[in-house]
């Protein structure tokens, strides 16, 4: 009867069980020519591996940082996959900078883990060979700063980054790893699908990237804010996360 039990849990919460990531990503992560200048930019919240989408609320910003100066976006568009919303933003990079793509989503409440979630999700775009700039902040609460360039990654290449929290490096936490997975690859067993890396004492980690496509990361913070629900106190796990792309 425990076998029974625990293999009805699996089936009724396996997907909770999935690593949670909002999601930034553009349509062209390098542009050079005035052809490709109009970009997509993709704002969801899924488990990415399993391409498992969830409902993501309008959030509450969403914008760019163009050399650091801040765009906000107002054309944001419901775009729905498997009947759930995500958003969609149109944007013309009109002159050579770095571009950094950015969303402060609505906080998430996750029964199965009895806590709220919220991700601040970024991605970096390169336009007409500007090439400075990428591992500057944008002054997020909670932020990944790449010590690797985070664009014309091949497959393969090894990624490092810092986890800030409040403008400070954060040590010893844990940061999640998925591939944004549309090749329908399949995992040996559910601990492949995440993985997971941790921030050394300066709040520095590394991660080699073996497929090409998109990869999320994760670094998730205890929140110093709370969340009333129901007449209870819950706990908010803050992710920095940063996507980036890889290529042949």
């Amino acid at each position: 009867m425990k076998k029974i039990a625990l293999v009805l849990m699996a089936l009724l919460f396996g997907s909770e069980a999935f690593a949670h990531f909002g999601v930034v990503k553009t349509s062209n992560s390098v542009v050079e020519e005035a052809k490709d200048a109009k970009i997509i930019v993709d704002f969801e919240f899924t488990h990415p591996f399993m391409q498992a989408f969830m409902n993501l609320e309008k959030p509450e910003e969403t914008g760019v940082f163009i050399n650091g100066k801040k765009e906000l976006f107002t054309n944001l568009q419901v775009h729905k996959k498997g009947g759930l919303d995500t958003y969609q933003a149109n944007y013309e990079l009109k002159e050579p900078a770095m571009y950094s793509f950015y969303m402060i989503p609505k906080p998430y409440f996750e029964p199965a883990e009895n806590k709220f979630i919220r991700h601040i999700t970024k991605t970096i775009v390169n336009a007409y060979g500007y090439g400075e700039g990428w591992d500057k902040p944008l002054s997020l609460k909670a932020e990944i700063l790449p010590l690797t360039r985070p664009y014309a990654l091949y497959k393969g290449s090894v990624f490092s980054g810092v986890v800030y929290y409040k403008g400070k490096r954060a040590k010893n936490i844990i940061v999640e790893v998925e591939y944004y997975n549309t090749q329908g690859l399949k995992a040996p067993n559910e601990d492949f699908i995440t993985q997971e890396v941790k921030t050394n004492e300066n709040g520095e980690f590394s991660f080699a990237l073996p497929f090409a496509g998109w990869w999320g990361f994760a670094a998730l913070i205890d929140d110093d804010e709370t969340i009333k629900k129901d007449n209870k106190t819950y706990p908010v796990e803050l992710g920095a996360v940063l996507w980036v792309e890889t290529k042949e």
